[in-house]
């Protein structure tokens, strides 16, 4: 009797414990978080196998972010976990700006415990994860536990989006038999790319043959993909210009006659060239308001959408005239060897692309004041001394402008989350890069006051021994609040709070702090840097006298 006892214990365990072995048996390696009452047996459950490391952040909003950036440096789905009730009710921004990138994330939600009938950080964690539009799973038997990882990590996988795993904490305490897990890798579709319709082929090689002065635009679908060289090839065929969304930047740097990144972001030879152009094909690129800058970017142009998932409405406008279902690479590859010898395409020439070459995004002169820089100018420095093969992190906010015109790097390194426009989660997701990448040589460029939000991940940082280099780009205030209101002629000063000392927060936290008031700073600033440690911050001061483009226009 005592033998079948001892066996039956040992082939038993808590579900805590089998809940970890299954996430490691789905291949994640990092996971991030809060810890609190209600998932910290199933951290420590993580924590203790062989090759799990685990990113404790200083506030659960940071954990999902930092989960976030580790997607974005390996491709994988992000891993993060909170407790129930107040520690859920945090990540709310970084779970909605989750859903709007379409980021596969799993996050492990700690719920009320099942049989108690009354507990205090009571909150309906479903209705809130619905409204975001992420993924809900409600566990409510122990036996199951397993089952809903399964398929937490097949939907973030195959719909990519994130899954909040909703478990009551008793449930994970409860005894279970011990079994071998099955993995959602086993389950998901080997779907083989989609070939283009001939007919579908035919009409856009006929608008492209016969417009003088086309466009071909990628996107993020492009990238992934790994259409680059073929679009570019399309391009020359046809004799077409080259842009790219702000997830794709850089994939056509090199090009002589690519315009850089389309949308509100744009530059002054890619807006003029776009209002002259009479064709845009748009491969791989889901045509948002951004990518169109609300439609204003070239309203005169036929425009053609290759998509795997084409949309006729995207954010409330028509998305293109017509469309094709394709994966990006064989399109471009299709629509060449669809090529016709005679185009009636002309705009490319010497004098064309050597405007390309010399002509800056924004040439607008701005008087700045001593002891501050113009932020073009030191980003143009940084983008100068940082190597290319370094990652790229960057903030949104007014600031957000003058780093996406950084060239000659992998659109696979240079890392935004921009669809749902919060400020706040940079500094995070580039913890979640610098955690990937384990070398130091990440590069987060965002504005003071997004930085503010979570400064507290600086003793995250300092305390796990995670490498970075942070420039804060510090006009002393909320950029593109500053702007707007001195656009309509009303009084800044509710934006305005100050120039912060970043450095000197910095060397409080135990990390290294450097102070820039000139672009030519920059390059021994760097040369101090080591990736090996410890993480350093760039206080950079800027004037907010320098407005983006953007920042120029009157407030809707």
């Amino acid at each position: 009797m005592q033998m079948n006892a001892r066996a039956e214990t040992q082939a038993r365990q808590p579900g805590y414990v089998l809940m970890a072995r299954a996430f490691a048996a789905e291949g994640v390696d990092h996971h991030f978080l809060l810890m609190g009452h209600g998932q910290m047996f199933w951290a420590g459950a993580m924590d203790s196998l062989a090759g799990m490391r685990s990113i404790d952040a200083r506030h659960e909003h940071c954990a999902v972010a930092e989960a976030i950036g580790y997607h974005f440096a390996t491709g994988k789905v992000g891993v993060a976990s909170v407790t129930c009730g107040p520690g859920f009710t945090q990540i709310m921004t970084a779970l909605a700006s989750a859903v709007q990138a379409r980021v596969p994330l799993v996050i492990l939600a700690a719920d009320r415990p099942a049989k108690q009938l009354w507990y205090n950080q009571t909150v309906d964690q479903a209705g809130l994860t619905r409204a975001t539009g992420a993924h809900f799973i409600g566990a409510q038997s122990a036996s199951l536990l397993c089952d809903h990882i399964r398929e937490a990590f097949y939907t973030a996988q195959f719909e990519r989006r994130p899954v909040v795993l909703n478990v009551p904490y008793d449930l994970m305490k409860e005894e279970l038999p011990v079994s071998d897990y099955v993995s959602s890798e086993t389950l998901l579709p080997r779907l083989a790319p989609v070939f283009p319709h001939p007919d579908d082929v035919a009409e856009v090689a006929a608008l492209l043959g016969n417009a003088e002065r086309p466009v071909i635009l990628a996107g993020r679908g492009a990238v992934r993909s790994g259409a680059g060289p073929a679009i570019a090839a399309l391009a020359d065929r046809y004799g077409a210009l080259l842009a790219t969304t702000l997830p794709a930047r850089g994939l056509f740097d090199d090009h002589p006659f690519s315009l850089g990144v389309t949308g509100g972001f744009s530059g002054a030879m890619a807006r003029e060239c776009f209002a002259w152009a009479d064709v845009v094909v748009a491969i791989g690129a889901s045509m948002t308001h951004y990518t169109v800058d609300g439609g204003a970017l070239f309203g005169q142009a036929r425009v053609a959408q290759i998509d795997t998932e084409p949309l006729g409405l995207r954010h409330g406008r028509k998305a293109a005239d017509l469309f094709m279902r394709a994966d990006a690479l064989l399109a471009a590859q299709a629509l060449q060897a669809a090529a016709v010898t005679a185009m009636r395409a002309r705009w490319r020439s010497d004098e064309l692309r050597q405007r390309i070459a010399k002509t800056p995004p924004d040439s607008m002169v701005f008087a700045v004041e001593p002891g501050l820089t113009d932020p073009r100018d030191v980003v143009a420095e940084i983008d100068r001394v940082v190597p290319k093969d370094w990652d790229i992190v960057a903030g949104t906010g007014h600031s957000s402008y003058f780093y996406s015109h950084m060239r000659g790097r992998d659109p696979a390194r240079h890392h935004i989350l921009r669809e749902f426009g919060a400020i706040g989660s940079s500094l995070a997701i580039a913890i979640g890069v610098a955690a990937a990448r384990g070398n130091g040589k990440v590069v987060l460029l965002d504005g003071d006051g997004g930085l503010l939000m979570h400064i507290q991940e600086l003793e995250a940082i300092a305390r796990q021994g995670i490498t970075l280099l942070v420039c804060a780009l510090n006009d002393g205030g909320y950029g593109a609040e500053i702007h707007k209101l001195r656009n309509i002629g009303k009084d800044p000063k509710l934006a305005i709070f100050g120039r912060p000392d970043f450095a000197s927060i910095a060397n409080g936290f135990g990390l290294s702090g450097k102070t820039i008031t000139a672009a030519d700073q920059v390059a021994a600033a760097f040369s101090d840097y080591d990736p090996r440690g410890p993480a350093t911050v760039w206080d950079i001061h800027i004037s907010d006298k320098v407005t983006s483009p953007r920042g120029r226009k009157p407030p809707v």
